[in-house]
Parts: structure tokens; C-alpha cells; sequence
């Protein structure tokens, strides 16, 4: 029996290429795909009722909504099929939230269609996989000294903007998530690494990780 892959990226171009890399093989079946998040997620859920699929493999920076929160909403309702983030970012501020709200492995686009293959049949498996890239990265950043804990000195606002942050959002969605300006949500930003002692985005959703502040 074939395995049931979901694809979602906001470029056709991708979709196609990854479609072929999926027909190479009678091992996989495309079962559908979708071009945003509001798309994967409306197309997904009957599918998980239905267990008619068995792994979804998804852009990281799709339009409207993006793989992070279409996996947290997935998850929250209910939908535990594997998901393989595929994206071309390494930032570790993406890598530890999407591993974070539930997704099981997390890809590069570099990556050969043999690893791509292996990935998507080692979810179904259940087990997870990292882009050894994405792994030194990771490595790397958790090998950093223990944070002061600091989270108290965070008003209620900046800590919504920190939550924010751990699920990759930029500052323009966190601006129209909160319903405020974006000019608000730069001086929350810098007040936030400031009492955190991190120099950037990345580590400063690292810290929420860390301490609990994404939840």
C-alpha cells in the first residue's frame, strides 16, 4: 500500500517538482496538495477524520498561515498525522517552533530527492528527522550558556509579543495578530531583548521555548 503524502507550498513551480520526486517511486501517492495554510488546513482536516492520508509535507513561509501555525492548529485539533516541514530556512528561531507545536521532521529545499524520499518514509515510521545543516545549527545555539530567568521583568503585552516570536511570525503579522501598530510591535521587540539579554529573534524565541513562554 502506497504512502499518502499531502503537499503545500504556496509555488506551483514546487509543488509540480515535488510531485515528480514523489512519482518516481510506487512507494508514495499524492492525495492532494494546497497553495496556502487557510488552504492546507481546510483540505487536510476531512482528510485526517477520514485517515486518508498518512503525511503531510509543508511550506514553512506560506500565506495565510504559515506551516508553524498550521501545524499547531492541526495538532490542536486533534490531527496527529506526521508532518515534514520543507523550507529553505535554517534559522533556529523556525526550527525549534515548528518542532515545538508538533511537526516531526524538518527539511531543507537543497535537499536531494533521495533524502526527501527517506524523510517522508521515516515519518510514516514515526520517526523524526533534522537537515544535518539545521541540526549543527540547533547544536549550536543550545550549547549557549543558561539564560538569567528575566521572563518576570516582561509586561503582558510583551510577553504576547514573545509567544509571537517562538511561532516565527515578522512583525507585520504579530502587528495584526495583536491588533497594534507596527511601530508598537518594534519597541515591544527591543524591550523584549533588552530585559532578555538576546541580541536577536532567534534567541529570544529560544528563551520562550526554553522558559515556557510559547504556550
Amino acid at each position: 500500500m502506497s504512502i499518502r503524502v499531502f503537499l503545500a507550498d504556496d509555488h506551483a513551480v514546487v509543488r509540480t517538482g515535488l510531485s515528480a520526486v514523489l512519482s518516481m517511486t510506487s512507494e508514495f501517492v499524492v492525495v492532494g496538495d494546497a497553495a496556502d495554510g487557510a488552504e492546507t488546513l481546510e483540505k487536510v482536516r476531512p482528510l485526517c477524520a477520514a485517515q486518508a492520508v498518512d503525511v503531510l509535507l509543508l511550506d514553512l513561509l506560506m500565506p495565510r498561515l504559515n506551516g508553524i501555525e498550521v501545524t499547531k492548529l492541526l495538532r490542536e485539533s486533534g490531527c496527529l498525522v506526521p508532518i515534514v516541514i520543507l523550507t529553505s530556512s535554517v534559522e533556529d528561531a523556525h526550527v525549534v517552533g515548528a518542532l515545538q507545536v508538533g511537526a516531526t521532521s524538518y527539511l531543507l529545499k537543497t535537499s536531494s530527492p533521495k533524502e526527501i524520499l527517506a524523510t517522508l518514509r521515516a515519518a510514516y515510521c514515526g520517526e523524526g528527522t533534522l537537515s544535518k545543516e539545521v541540526q549543527q545549527s540547533l547544536i549550536g545555539q543550545l550549547q549557549r550558556p543558561g539564560e538569567r530567568d528575566a521572563a518576570l521583568d516582561l509586561t503582558v503585552r510583551e510577553r504576547e509579543v514573545l509567544r509571537a516570536l517562538a511561532l516565527g511570525k515578522s512583525n507585520q503579522e504579530i502587528a495584526d495578530h495583536l491588533g497594534i501598530g507596527l511601530k508598537t510591535v518594534k519597541s515591544h521587540v527591543s524591550s523584549i531583548f533588552l530585559k532578555l539579554s538576546v541580541q536577536d529573534r532567534t534567541q529570544a524565541a529560544i528563551y520562550a521555548i526554553r522558559h515556557g513562554l510559547d504556550r
